[in-house]
């Protein structure tokens, strides 16, 4: 069993999931970069590999469970054990974000965000459950978002009121629940199970409008991997500050 730590992220080729590899590649970790496109992968592997960071590329369309069970014989196979999860690949079908009808949700848009934003995550932690139990102290990462935020968005001025996306704010609310629940059957467990909101980031999903660079948009997630014993589990968070559920 590797004595190294190894993380594995999802939709880690680029955007805030390549720069979390980044982050905690040079934290020491051996990072698993979960990508669709092996060869997209590859390419982002070895710019980390060019700074030093043990990056391996690990062929993950999260929607596909025969390589999510690829995946997850690999771990057990090459290390015996997965100390971080980062469920980062996400979907946004949606587009304006302020001028969308929720009557007008198609039911193919509404079934392809669950489908890569709950199922898919649910379906990976799943398979990788016995090996991050392995680990001294496993750590489950959802990367949510604020507007998942059910308070939030029920709450007249609130930041996000405005903004009904409903099929992306729906799938982020269901992975919350996730975290609520794993994290309850876990509570017995040295693993730590919290969700993830990185803010609104410049990347290929937030748009070039967004306010965050990805370097600080992958500190939340960061943090909630190498959280230490005394950390929380069960909870929802940005730049270490609770949000509402």
């Amino acid at each position: 069993m590797s004595e190294t730590k190894i993380a594995l992220i999802s939709g880690a080729n680029k955007g805030i999931g390549l720069e979390t590899a980044r982050q905690l590649g040079k934290l020491g970790y051996t990072v698993l970069l979960g990508s669709r496109d092996a060869l997209k992968g590859e390419v982002a592997a070895r710019v980390l590999r060019d700074e030093k960071i043990d990056a391996r590329v690990v062929k993950l369309d999260v929607t596909k469970q025969g390589d999510i069970d690829a995946a997850a014989a690999m771990v057990e196979a090459e290390f015996g054990k997965l100390d971080v999860l980062v469920n980062n690949a996400g979907v946004m079908i949606e587009k304006g974000w302020t001028k969308n009808t929720t009557s007008e949700t198609t039911l193919e848009n509404l079934r392809a965000t669950f489908e890569a934003n709950l199922f898919a995550v649910f379906a990976l932690t799943k398979s990788l459950l016995p090996a991050l139990k392995k680990s001294e102290a496993g750590r489950i990462v959802n990367v949510s978002s604020i507007l998942g935020s059910v308070s939030l968005q029920a709450t007249k001025g609130s930041p996000t009121y405005s903004t009904k996306l409903f099929a992306y704010n729906a799938s982020k609310a269901a992975l919350n629940v996730l975290t609520i629940s794993l994290a309850h059957e876990l509570r017995s467990t040295k693993i730590k199970v919290n969700s993830a909101h990185p803010g609104w980031v410049k990347t290929d999903l937030g748009g070039d409008a967004a306010p965050m660079n990805v370097v600080d948009g992958a500190k939340t997630e960061v943090e909630l991997a190498t959280l230490g014993e005394d950390g929380p589990t069960g909870g929802f968070f940005h730049n270490g500050k609770e949000i509402a559920w």
